[in-house]
């Protein structure tokens, strides 16, 4: 199939390789709930174009670069790890603040001078774009169904990312809608907001951590 080998198992990889937990997903799932799901599909919007150019930079071969390039591939591990740890300060900070005023009602005009400065796209698309691992990831695991021997070799590729996009976007459906359902819940009840964004912040740096940690 237009140079795909093997497709049923690449689907099977697929599927546990989206629904495992990353910082993508958890940053969408965050948006949705505090935000709705508008902004939570802007989130996701971010997500899918920094996968787009992740995959494609990928295709043309730049993450062998970075795979070779021990110095290359140590900056932008540390870039990525930088930008992780100061979402995780921002969120820390935020649940702190919630923490001293959780026995105030939550404010309408307070919540929306908190999310003004908040770009959720660019955040998004920045949070996949600094994640090297997921660029040598998408190279490791899409060339293993890549017929050698296919004269359009581009082609498997976009067939195999367009997979990957639609479970992409079905996943991150499912959390966006389950975001709205927990976003009622944290407006009443500003303990399980403020315990939601500690536990957030801690995820990310643990992701930071990971990404720190990682080899090429």
């Amino acid at each position: 199939m237009l140079g795909v080998i093997d497709l049923p198992t690449y689907l099977a990889g697929l599927v546990l390789i989206v629904l495992l937990p990353g910082p993508n997903s958890l940053y969408v799932l965050s948006v949705a709930a505090r935000r709705g799901v508008r902004t939570g599909y802007t989130a996701a919007a971010g997500v899918w174009c920094g996968d787009t150019v992740l995959m494609t930079l990928s295709a043309a071969g730049v993450a062998s670069l970075l795979q070779a390039n021990a110095v290359l591939f140590s900056i932008v591990k540390y870039a990525g790890a930088g930008y992780l740890t100061w979402l995780a300060v921002g969120m820390l900070r935020a649940a702190r603040a919630m923490w001293q005023d959780r026995r105030e009602p939550v404010a309408e005009s307070a919540e929306t001078e908190a999310v003004a400065g908040e770009r959720p796209f660019r955040r998004a698309l920045v949070i996949s774009l600094f994640n090297p691992k997921a660029i040598l990831f998408f190279v490791a695991f899409f060339v293993q169904f890549v017929d050698p021997g296919y004269a359009y070799p581009a082609l498997s590729f976009v067939v195999l990312g367009a997979f990957a996009q639609l479970a992409s976007v079905l996943y991150l459906t499912a959390l966006i809608f389950s975001g709205t359902r927990l976003a009622a819940a944290f407006r009443r009840r500003k303990r399980l907001s403020a315990g939601a964004t500690t536990a957030a912040g801690a995820l990310f740096l643990g992701f930071a951590v990971k990404l720190t940690l990682a080899s090429a």
